[in-house]
């Protein structure tokens, strides 16, 4: 019986992990699941239909800080909502968290 020239043939690389997406506010990865929420730029009340991804903690953040006249008016952007001076602080303090990060203070309405 004859062996192989290479014993121990060289295995292929496992597929790389694709990469992540960023959460537009804060720029931490995305981890599909519990943590993320839709935002409407355009607040749904006043016709908006545009949507992007976010973590549900930073979607929060947005509609605890402002008022949906607000997001209509000035902050229907997301470089807009960065510049806002308490937007930016928590994205400052929340940089820090791990991707899946969910307050544990912070409540749903609904559930009160």
């Amino acid at each position: 019986m004859r062996l192989p020239d290479d014993p121990f043939p060289a295995r292929p690389a496992p597929p790389a992990e694709p990469e992540r997406p960023a959460c537009p506010l804060c720029g931490r990865p995305m981890v599909p699941g519990g943590s993320l929420n839709d935002h409407h730029l355009i607040p749904r009340t006043y016709g908006g239909r545009e949507a992007v991804t976010m973590h549900r903690i930073c979607h929060a953040k947005i509609h605890a800080v402002l008022t949906e006249r607000q997001l209509r008016d000035q902050y229907h952007e997301i470089d807009a909502l960065r510049g806002h001076p308490d937007l930016a602080a928590f994205v400052r303090w929340v940089r820090r968290k791990p991707p899946e990060f969910v307050d544990g203070h912070a409540t749903d309405r609904r559930r009160r």
